[in-house]
């Protein structure tokens, strides 16, 4: 009997030790309901099961998950990925740091556009990347070079070498409505190809987290989940059309809480047009200073509506002012579209390109009016904006600079001079080699901001701010 007792007392302390002692385990484990158990096999009958019109969303999965691509970016040490949204999307970007290695990873989704290669995403996916990979649903991988980015919108455009590909078809962003459920696509935290669902909870929201000073936000809001990795993938309808690139997440972790954005369709699909054909994006403006109609400003300017765009200042020579447009104007439509604050209305002009007419619907003194008005690029006239390989003024000639130097030199952006011979810029001591960054304040981001200023300088003399290759900053007064 002592023997028993002592053999059994032994074996509940080896088990009580081994639960103790022994390394803990995460038990991953399907949730399926196992109660009860049965092996018999089940004949589906459809009768069985209906879904409710409108409620199935395989048909648009299937067709709109084929043109999603993940995207994976690297980025040497030197350079980081110094997106203006680093700090506020770092978590749904999915930037990550590489250990001991001297470079950092990002990941983030795409939607192929056209069959031989064009994939558009957002701007702060890519953005200083050193090296972009592109990976199709069925795991064909290729390396994606850069075609055109526009801060404004945080949209981007890269294309990779195939002919084969299925691009998304375009659905109307206008015609979604509030409720209107739609299916969010990409890759996040790298499950690839992954689906969810929701409804449009709002349009034409202004979040206000583009730092370009012309940014412009129309995103649609949805509670479909949206995490890091999400960047840049398609928001489609039913019908799998894409009706969005889902860009933004508001939430208090990082991580999915109810609220995701993506820009509209209508502007992505001029976005990706003029990056295409132009390598940048031809901005349509009306050249004035406006602010969403309240309460509080009906009152206080004696207004007769609630809603609208309050135009606050005109611009002189802009395309406002020829169409008559002055400050205190209420503007209520624009091409017979309705805008109740400023984010429509930006959405409605930059569909647009410079030279397009638009029909402007508007109020004053309780009448209203309208006007044609035909939109104006930022240098004031209607010319289509090419993107040169180089720019020759007075003397001096202004390149892109190349991502190597950028990334060296842990910049963001700039002109540089390849040659310089005679008149102001040689006059202002600048040397070739020189890195313009700044002028007056204003970002230089490449030849087009450059081309801009030069198109209308407006004052007499500017400050210049830059670098050289070796690293030392240099300020130059430049007279005009």
């Amino acid at each position: 009997m002592a023997m028993i007792f002592s053999s059994v007392f032994g074996g509940i302390i080896s088990l009580v030790g081994y639960s103790v002692l022994a390394p803990k385990q995460t038990i991953i484990q399907q949730t399926a309901d196992r109660s009860p158990l049965a092996l018999t096999n089940y004949v589906f009958d459809s009768s069985d099961f209906i879904v409710p019109e409108g409620l199935n969303f395989v048909f648009a999965a299937k067709n709109a998950t084929q043109s999603v691509v993940h995207i994976r970016t690297r980025y040497s040490s030197s350079s980081g990925a110094k997106s203006p949204f680093n700090d506020l999307f770092r978590e749904y970007f999915g930037d990550r740091n590489n250990g001991g290695e001297s470079y950092s990873r990002g990941a983030g989704s795409g939607v192929i556009v056209s069959s031989d290669g064009y994939i558009v995403t957002n701007n702060h996916v890519i953005d200083n990347a050193s090296d972009i990979e592109v990976v199709l649903n069925d795991n064909r991988s290729y390396k994606g070079k850069v075609v055109g980015v526009d801060a404004s919108t945080d949209l981007a455009v890269i294309q990779i070498e195939e002919d084969d590909l299925v691009p998304v078809n375009y659905g109307s962003s206008e015609d979604i409505q509030i409720g209107e459920w739609v299916l969010a696509i990409g890759n996040p935290f790298e499950f690839r190809s992954t689906v969810t669902a929701g409804i449009v909870s709002a349009k034409s929201r202004n979040i206000q987290i583009l730092e370009a000073g012309d940014g412009i936000e129309s995103f649609i809001q949805t509670d479909a989940a949206v995490n890091p990795g999400n960047s840049g993938g398609a928001l489609v309808n039913l019908k799998g059309e894409l009706i969005g690139i889902n860009t933004a997440i508001a939430s208090p972790s990082g991580a999915f809480a109810g609220y995701s954005f993506a820009v509209p369709s209508s502007l992505v699909r001029k976005v990706v047009d003029d990056l295409v054909e132009y390598g940048t994006v031809q901005r349509a403006l009306l050249g004035i200073r406006i602010r969403d109609v309240s309460a509080q400003l009906a009152e206080a300017e004696n207004l007769d509506v609630v809603k609208g765009v309050y135009i606050a200042d005109v611009g002189p020579k802009s395309a406002a002012s020829i169409a008559g447009l002055e400050s205190g104007d209420v503007i209520i439509a624009i091409d017979n579209v309705d805008v109740t604050n400023v984010a429509e209305l930006q959405e409605q002009v930059a569909v647009n390109r410079p030279g397009d007419q638009v029909l402007v619907k508007y109020i004053r003194d309780g009448e209203r009016l309208e006007t044609n008005a035909t939109l104006r690029n930022s240098a004031g006239n209607t010319d289509i904006i090419q993107l040169a390989s180089e720019i020759n003024n007075e003397g001096a000639t202004f390149v892109e600079v190349s991502d190597e130097l950028l990334n060296r030199l842990r910049l963001e952006g700039g002109v540089q001079v390849a040659d310089i011979s005679s008149g102001k810029w040689r006059d202002a001591d600048l040397k070739e080699g020189f890195i313009i960054t700044k002028i007056e304040e204003q970002e230089i981001r490449g030849l087009e901001d450059l081309q801009l200023f030069l198109g209308n300088p407006g004052s007499d003399g500017v400050l210049i701010e830059g670098m050289y290759p070796n690293g030392d900053k240099k300020f130059y007064g430049l007279g005009l």
